[in-house]
C-alpha cells in the first residue's frame, strides 16, 4: 500500500512539471503594477483570451478589464474540440444562458457580461484551432487598425506555451507577449487518488487534464513529427527543458493512451 501512494505522489509531481511548464504566465498578476515592474509599461495595448480555456478564463478577462491591463480586450474562439465541454460548464454555472449554438467566443462574452456587467471590444468567432486562432486575431487587429505592439495571451494552462509560440511564428520580435494562463493547476494525491490542491471554475476531470498536458509534449517538439520549424511548421521553436522531456517519458508508461491526436474536424481550411 505504501508504495501505490508514493507512485501516486510521484505522479502527481510529473503532472505538475508538465502543467508549470505549458501553463505559462510572465507576470504574477494582472495588475498594472506586475506589468511595470516586469516591463516597465503601465498597459499592454491588447489582452487576448482564448475560447480553448476552461470557464475560469472569464474569470480573469473581466479581472483584466476591471484592473485595465490593456487598452483593447479582445476574446477569439468559434467551434472546436473544446467548445461542448465549456458550453457544458457554462449551462451548469449560468443556466439562463442558452449555449448551444454559442461559439466560444460568444459564450465568454455573455458569461462575462451577465456576471460582471463588462464586455470585449471584439470578437473572433470563425476560428477552430491554435492555428486560425491567432492568424484570425492578427486579421481582425489589422483590420480594425488596432495598436498592437504589446499583446498579452491568456489561454487554457495546457495550451498557453503553445499559443505563445504560434504567435511568435507570425511576428516580429519586437512585439512584446506576455503569457498569463489562465490558472496554475497544482495536482496532489490524497488517499490514493489524485485531485487538485484548487479548483478553476470549470476545471477539466483529470482524466481529461492529463490527456491535454500529455497531448501538448509531442506537440511542441521541433523535430519531424512536432509542430516546430523541423516539422509542421505550425509554431515557432520551443526548447524543452530535459526534466519536462523525463517527466512525459515517465508519465508515458502510466498514460500511454492519453496523448491525444490533432482532430481533423479542426484543421484549417
Amino acid at each position: 500500500m505504501e508504495r501505490k501512494k508514493e507512485h501516486s505522489t510521484d505522479k502527481a509531481q510529473l503532472i505538475n512539471t508538465l502543467g508549470a511548464f505549458c501553463g505559462q504566465r510572465d507576470i504574477l498578476n494582472l495588475t498594472q503594477k506586475s506589468l511595470k515592474n516586469q516591463y516597465g509599461i503601465q498597459k499592454a495595448d491588447v489582452f487576448v483570451l482564448f475560447g480553448g480555456s476552461i470557464l475560469e478564463g472569464g474569470n480573469v478577462l473581466a479581472e483584466a478589464i476591471r484592473t485595465q491591463v490593456a487598452d483593447t480586450y479582445i476574446i477569439v474562439g468559434g467551434v472546436g474540440h473544446t467548445t461542448e465541454t465549456l458550453r457544458e460548464i457554462a449551462r451548469q454555472n449560468c443556466g439562463e444562458i442558452e449555449t448551444e449554438a454559442l461559439t466560444e467566443a460568444e459564450l465568454f462574452h455573455l458569461y462575462v457580461k451577465k456576471k460582471y456587467g463588462l464586455q470585449a471590444d471584439y470578437l473572433e468567432c470563425s476560428s477552430t484551432n491554435c492555428g486560425n486562432n491567432i492568424t484570425r486575431l492578427l486579421g481582425l487587429i489589422q483590420k480594425n487598425h488596432i495598436k498592437c505592439n504589446s499583446i498579452i495571451l491568456s489561454q487554457d494552462a495546457t495550451m498557453q506555451r503553445r499559443m505563445s509560440a504560434t504567435l511568435k511564428k507570425y511576428v516580429s520580435d519586437k512585439l512584446l507577449i506576455i503569457n498569463y494562463a489562465v490558472y496554475q493547476a497544482h495536482v496532489i494525491e490524497k488517499n490514493g487518488e489524485l485531485i487538485y490542491r484548487e479548483h478553476p471554475l470549470g476545471m477539466w476531470d483529470m482524466d481529461r487534464y492529463i490527456t491535454l498536458l500529455m497531448g501538448e509534449i509531442p506537440r511542441l517538439r521541433d523535430d519531424q513529427n512536432g509542430y516546430g520549424p523541423q516539422g509542421k511548421n505550425f509554431i515557432s521553436h520551443v526548447n524543452i527543458p530535459q526534466d519536462v522531456e523525463c517527466a512525459f517519458e515517465m508519465l508515458k508508461h502510466a498514460y500511454a493512451d492519453y496523448v491525444r491526436e490533432a482532430d481533423s474536424r479542426y484543421a484549417s481550411e
